[in-house]
């Protein structure tokens, strides 16, 4: 995990001396490529969730190394033992993409976190979470862009705004301040950042999804 960024970086193989993929490169890959040479493994390919450049900034120094691609577009692969399946999970950028291997995890690159879910557009955020990550299993690991590992079933019961997209809890209706702008509280939660996460409604009626830091509450 990138000190400042607090963006992750994953190595994953099938088995030792066997295949790996790597899944984003924004963090330090020193240990990761002390993994793969630890597991006397070969990488097969680059799994980008996103372009952002807290997630790529070491791409190139891998494809250069290994001679692999980068897979950034939904579809199925196998690389040795590793069998993966990425879907589009489109809000937080256009261009981001989950990545589930083995239907052991799932990469979910900035679109879920544990207890929060990524800024950007707010019904696309919410289609991708509720259509793409709510349909698979709960047991399944969440590997997420930034910070802490979850599951799937943790998130279904515990994550603020998927308790409120399903409604097992009502909206919120707490007054508060977002940049000068008169607003309600629909959900608040932890984010990575320790900053929090914030669902808004503007006296306007539309609606954002904001960082906490940018919420006055009062």
């Amino acid at each position: 995990m990138h000190p400042d960024w607090l963006s992750n970086g994953f190595v994953i193989a099938d088995r030792e001396g066997g295949t790996a993929v790597f899944v984003d490169s924004g963090a330090d890959i020193g240990p990761l490529l002390a993994a793969v040479d630890a597991w006397g493994a070969t990488p097969a390919a680059i799994l980008r969730t996103h372009a952002h450049p807290d997630h790529i900034v070491h791409e190139d120094e891998l494809r250069a190394r290994f001679d692999i691609d980068v897979v950034a577009e939904p579809g199925s692969w196998e690389w040795g033992g590793l069998r993966v399946r990425g879907f589009a999970t489109p809000g937080h950028s256009d261009d981001m993409v989950a990545f589930v291997v083995d239907d052991e995890v799932v990469f979910t690159g900035d679109t879920l976190f544990k207890d929060a879910v990524g800024g950007g557009d707010l019904a696309r955020v919410r289609a991708s979470v509720l259509d793409g990550f709510m349909t698979l299993p709960d047991e399944l690991r969440v590997l997420p862009g930034h910070t802490d590992e979850t599951t799937i079933g943790r998130e279904r019961a515990h994550n603020p705004f998927v308790r409120v997209w399903t409604g097992a809890e009502p909206e919120g209706t707490e007054r508060v301040d977002v940049g000068g702008r008169e607003a309600t509280l629909v959900v608040w939660s932890p984010d990575y950042d320790g900053k929090g996460k914030a669902w808004v409604r503007f006296d306007d009626g539309t609606d954002a999804i904001v960082g906490g830091s940018r919420v006055g509450r009062r």
